[in-house]
């Protein structure tokens, strides 16, 4: 526990002094703070509307306006962020989960299931997440479940795609053999010595999906079969306010801008995390993996 927190700090730290790291850091930060708050408090309750005060510029009650129902644009964007965050984490762990069992599956050691996985992925890669979505939404109706099976299954697959000529790479190596005709697993094979290998491939593909879930829930719920309305979320917000853009701009400007930044921050996320887990690209890493070493062996003695 000690090691997994110490090497969680070293590759932090790293992040953190590449003005590469430090930015999707601060704003990722921000997100998941503004979305804690947000669950306790917002400056206007989501529900009050005045039709009194539509289209309203920033001001003091209202820091970045109204939308044409009078509700105040800044605490639905407060509200979203925890949607759209809810959103980008269920995304993850399933294209994760997906990817990773279809990658097992195309670097098995049975012909037969290696090459059929192979096809059916670069069969099920071609069809659009959109209509994924589509498909979904007739029986199960515009919900976060539909945003979030149709991309996790897309990006699943395509992370299996990238992923495995890295994987076939190590499951044929040396080290993989002598693991296996010591009789390890073909789970603790995967696991120990092939999932390690893609996790710098993985890392990028994953921060990518999380960028393009942002996207895909704009659209979705823009299509309307995404966040379903009354939900605060980002991509609601552009919904509402992208037919009155030409005259009423600042309304689209500040989710449009939200949705960008949080794109932006997660597709670099991903490459300042590949870097800081690299040995070769981290001295810190290397000498604090040297320290716990020379630690094991002096506790070994």
């Amino acid at each position: 526990m000690k090691a997994a927190i110490g090497y969680a700090a070293t590759v932090l730290r790293s992040m953190w002094r590449h003005a590469g790291g430090r930015f999707p850091l601060v704003v990722l930060g921000l997100w998941a703070a503004i979305s804690v708050v947000s669950l306790f408090w917002t400056p206007q309750p989501l529900m009050r509307t005045d039709g009194y005060h539509t289209w309203q510029s920033p001001s003091a009650e209202h820091w970045l306006g109204t939308d044409g129902t009078g509700a105040d644009v800044f605490s639905w964007l407060m509200a979203g962020s925890r949607t759209d965050l809810l959103i980008v984490i269920l995304t993850v762990l399933v294209a994760a989960a997906l990817g990773l069992l279809f990658v097992a599956a195309m670097v098995s050691r049975h012909t037969a299931l290696a090459g059929a996985s192979v096809v059916v992925v670069d069969a099920l890669i071609s069809i659009p997440t959109v209509l994924i979505a589509l498909v979904l939404a007739v029986p199960m109706g515009a919900s976060i479940a539909v945003i979030v099976i149709a991309c996790g299954f897309g990006y699943g697959l395509n992370l299996a795609r990238v992923a495995r000529p890295q994987a076939l790479l190590a499951a044929q190596s040396d080290y993989v053999e002598s693991a296996v005709s010591n009789g390890a697993s073909g789970a603790y094979v995967f696991f120990r010595h092939i999932v390690p290998n893609i996790l710098p491939v993985m890392l990028v593909q994953l921060s990518l999906s999380a960028g393009t879930a942002v996207l895909a829930e704009s659209g979705l719920t823009y299509l309307g079969v995404g966040v379903p309305s009354g939900t605060p979320s980002w991509g609601h917000s552009l919904a509402t306010t992208v037919r009155f853009i030409t005259v009423y701009p600042l309304t689209v400007l500040w989710p449009g801008l939200v949705v960008t930044v949080a794109v932006v921050a997660l597709n670099l996320f991903g490459d300042a995390l590949r870097d800081a887990i690299d040995p070769v690209t981290n001295p810190e890493l290397r000498r604090a993996a040297g320290a716990t070493r020379m630690e094991e062996d002096g506790h070994g003695r």
